[in-house]
Formats: structure tokens, sequence, C-alpha cells
């Protein structure tokens, strides 16, 4: 990590669902919360807990300097709707073939 950049990562236990039209496509109480200077929080969920059945991969990487390189998926609407880290660094390994999107709704345990 460079100077005054953190990332932290804890075990959540909040339900974390994700929806899309009407249609969840994701739902977790064993959420992953990311911390990164500078960013909102992000959930990564576990792979059994998110409709991979909807999701088709994208063509789209991007590269974090400090999570690594990230792969993509998409739904029928919504392009690079979700990303995860099929080999993240070693500083965030528990993210690996997590998924995360950009929009969640979070309920309190």
């Amino acid at each position: 990590m460079t100077a005054g950049h953190k990332i932290t990562i804890e075990q959540g236990t909040d339900l974390v669902k994700v929806v899309r039209d009407g249609r969840t496509v994701a739902e977790s109480r064993r959420p992953l919360l990311l911390r990164e200077t500078g960013c909102p929080v992000r959930y990564y969920l576990p792979p059994q807990d998110v409709r991979t059945d909807l999701l088709t991969p994208s063509d789209t990487t991007t590269y974090c300097p400090f999570k690594g390189t990230a792969s993509y998926w998409s739904l029928p609407d919504s392009a690079d709707f979700v990303w995860a880290y099929p080999e993240p660094k070693d500083g965030v390994a528990q993210i690996k073939d997590h998924f995360c999107f950009y929009e969640v709704e979070v309920e309190a345990a």
C-alpha cells in the first residue's frame, strides 16, 4: 500500500441484496465489507449467494494497483453490472472470486 492508502476487509452479517428490474440477482448474509481510502464501502458477496446463471462474462477488465485485475459480468440490460477479482493481490486475498455490485440494498441484522 502507498502512504495514506488503506484497505480493510471484515466479515459482515447484515443482509445485502441486489435487485434489478424486480429480480433478485444476489442475496447474502455473509458479505465481505471492503473499506478503501477515498472509496465507498463495497460489499463482496460469495458466489454461492449470487445468481450467476443470470450473468454473462464480459470482455472488460480493469486494474487496481491495490487489488489486482478485475473481471466483469453483465446482465442483458446492464453491461459490466458486477465485478470480481479472480487473482487478487495478497493483501486482499479474502475477496477472491467474490462478486461486487455498484448498487446494493443493505438491511441491518
